[in-house]
């Protein structure tokens, strides 16, 4: 494959581009950034920063990725974003790369869909197959897990985390946790409404695992249970055969409870603090 590039886009020559990467006019390419085969660029797209690009990736007009964080403590470091395959950013969506905090960088898995004007702040990880419809914000820190959705203009606080198959509803103010294959909704009156079952159907999880997963849902949002105890009423209701989603849904639910504020990962700051002394210990056998 033929990589071709505009004379008209601006290419530093230290960028790295892969077979048949195709960048289009008035486009900005930094020397830090590597993009994989097969990726387009349309035009008017910046991509610059410590940003690795994965293969066939499609940038509309306008996107802006790899820019720094809006952290008034960064301190213009080599902080990173890395992008996996397949993913479609449409026109004005914002991608910044890591503070210098948690592992320094941002994450793009594959097959994600960020609508128009979409914004994934720093340290933020997409997983896989996420849609973020057009104007999501995510703040910083949040996890947003495979083949959730989050409906247009919600805003998602920074250390939340969306589980997998969660549903977010349109101009929700998103501050807490959401767990995995449950429907959320609302400005200030936000809360869980009731299971995605219409995203559990279409990726081809069982009627049977729906209905325990509507029963959890009973369990633990309409009658308050604390986790330990809807886990012992599904025993003794399932004869301790948990599916993985239930399995999912309930060790998500405790991981949450060890943080704050409805949110797991927003830990008080002296963990935050050792978690952090963790990571930098972690790198420096590394290196």
């Amino acid at each position: 494959m033929t990589t071709v590039v505009s004379h008209l886009a601006d290419v530093h020559p230290r960028a790295v581009l892969g077979d048949g990467v195709q960048v289009g006019p008035f486009c900005k390419v930094g020397p830090h950034v590597t993009i994989g085969d097969g990726t387009v660029l349309d035009s008017n797209v910046v991509i610059v920063g410590h940003t690795t690009v994965g293969e066939n990736n499609r940038f509309f007009a306008g996107s802006v990725i790899g820019g720094e964080p809006q952290d008034v403590s960064y301190r213009d470091s080599g902080t990173r974003l890395e992008i996996g395959d397949g993913n479609i950013f449409r026109e004005g969506v914002t991608v910044n790369r890591g503070a210098e905090k948690e592992d320094h960088t941002t994450r793009v898995g594959h097959r994600n869909m960020l609508m128009a004007n979409s914004h994934v702040a720093h340290n933020c990880h997409v997983h896989n197959n996420v849609i973020l419809v057009n104007g999501v914000l995510l703040g910083g820190h949040v996890h947003v897990h495979d083949r959730a959705i989050i409906s247009g203009n919600a805003a998602v606080h920074h250390f939340s985390t969306v589980g997998t198959l969660a549903f977010i509803g349109g101009a929700s103010k998103v501050i807490r946790d959401i767990p995995p294959y449950m429907l959320a909704a609302g400005g200030d009156e936000f809360s869980v409404r009731t299971i995605n079952i219409v995203g559990m159907q279409r990726n081809g999880i069982s009627q049977e695992t729906i209905a325990v997963i509507k029963r959890a849902h009973r369990l633990l949002f309409r009658e308050h249970k604390t986790v330990a105890a809807a886990r012992e009423t599904l025993q003794q209701e399932l004869d301790d055969v948990f599916p993985f989603e239930l399995t999912t849904l309930l060790n998500f639910i405790e991981q949450h409870q060890g943080g704050r504020m409805g949110r797991g990962r927003d830990l008080p700051r002296k963990l935050a603090a050792q978690e952090h002394e963790r990571g930098e210990a972690t790198r420096r056998r590394a290196a």
